[in-house]
């Protein structure tokens, strides 16, 4: 059956080409459509249209001097510019075949269940392979991500007002300035593997993503704070800087990844919840519950994707505790945790200078480092370590928290 494509006074170029594409969708290889029209250009444009798309192309016998008819036959898929082409995956990753194992870097940019044309340049993707980065987990966390984003401006009761001992808004400072510190560390590093990630993986590059937004939000809270009544913040020291440089320098997805935010955030979360407890003032204690309500989606999506990548590759799992030992022997030398930040958490835990209190004080602490240790152990089981070398992992984890 013949298809019949009438353009009239419509230019090819005007969005005539769309008619005769649809028009072809209609036939099979080798079938023939009629187009008609008016236009100057048109056997000019459609020639060369037909050359690039591989569909034979004449001009009809009866073609006139005011109107020009063609007949076109349909190349089919073997002869035109998608020859070749290639669906990338699915787009609901609810399928089970939308996510494809290890996407060709050829991909590209190409949205995940685009047909890709053959041909299209390899991108430098490094992080290539599903079990590495995937976690069955990631849109959801990415929407619960999403649906829990807060503003600093408005989230935070800035205004409230309240004035504390002199000793004690520079206990607080110090800690925010501590917390700053950790939080550029953790901003740093999904963001440099987000540029390394196959968009394929669009979840967890969205996850990414908003994590560093998350961290970069809670730079800009606990800096506010830290000024809030000081025109300066407190001390930075050699031990702190060298813990989270060992973080940055990893090069490797999956060990970073276990580093910062299993062992490292999720230390953090303690931290933050005991601050919010504890905090003398309402600014501090919401821009640390705030914070670490964000921090556990952090750590949640890193035990999540970790699991899986272990039920696929078990030797992961002595690469991740042979990380934790070399960090050590890394910082074996520094002095671990900032002093100031310790007293600090001693202060405002204490609530007064009273010796009895802070007495009170350096236990909570003490009880907060075993919190934090027995956090970190739970976390390491549920990755498939032993209870043994869950202990001694833990146990190995930097002074600094993080």
């Amino acid at each position: 059956m013949q298809v019949d494509v009438d353009l009239g006074s419509l230019r090819f170029s005007e969005g005539g080409h769309i008619l005769v594409k649809r028009a072809l969708r209609k036939t099979g290889a080798g079938q023939a459509i009629r187009v008609a029209g008016t236009s100057s250009e048109l056997e000019i444009d459609l020639r060369a249209w037909c050359r690039d798309q591989g569909h034979t192309f004449k001009i009809d016998s009866s073609s006139g001097k005011q109107r020009t008819h063609a007949l076109l036959v349909n190349g089919g898929a073997e002869t035109n510019r998608w020859a070749g082409a290639q669906r990338a995956g699915g787009a609901d990753p609810r399928q089970g075949d939308a996510v494809v194992s290890q996407p060709p870097r050829r991909w590209g940019l190409a949205a995940r269940g685009a047909i890709v044309e053959a041909g299209t340049p390899e991108f430098d993707f490094l992080l290539v392979h599903k079990a590495e980065v995937w976690a069955d987990d990631a849109a959801r966390l990415y929407a619960q991500a999403v649906a829990a984003q807060w503003d600093p401006a408005s989230a935070i009761p800035w205004d409230t007002p309240f004035r504390l001992d002199d000793d004690l808004e520079d206990a607080v400072v110090q800690i925010m300035t501590y917390l700053i510190e950790n939080e550029t560390a953790a901003l740093i590093v999904p963001s440099r593997f987000i540029a390394q990630l196959h968009p394929h993986f669009r979840e967890v590059m969205q996850l990414l993503a908003i994590q560093a937004a998350d961290e970069a939000r809670h730079m800009e809270v606990f800096t506010r704070r830290g000024l809030l009544k000081r025109d300066r913040l407190g001390f930075s020291t050699v031990g702190g800087q060298a813990s989270l440089k060992t973080l940055i320098d990893e090069p490797d997805f999956a060990i970073a990844s276990f580093l910062l935010s299993t062992l490292g955030e999720g230390t953090f979360l303690s931290l933050l919840w005991f601050i919010e407890q504890y905090a003398p003032d309402p600014v501090t204690a919401a821009v640390a519950k705030l914070s670490a309500q964000d921090e556990a989606r952090h750590v949640a999506f890193s035990v999540a994707h970790l699991t899986q990548h272990l039920n696929s590759d078990s030797s992961l799992r002595p690469h991740l505790a042979g990380a934790v030992r070399r960090r050590n022997d890394v910082l074996r030398q520094t002095a671990g945790l900032n002093a100031e930040v310790f007293d600090a958490l001693v202060l405002i835990a204490a609530g007064s200078w009273e010796p009895a209190d802070l007495r009170e004080g350096h236990r909570r602490v003490m009880q907060l480092t075993q919190e934090m240790n027995e956090g970190r152990q739970k976390r390491l089981r549920r990755l498939g370590f032993t209870e043994s070398d869950a202990t001694e992992l833990s146990g190995l984890h930097t002074r600094n928290f993080m």
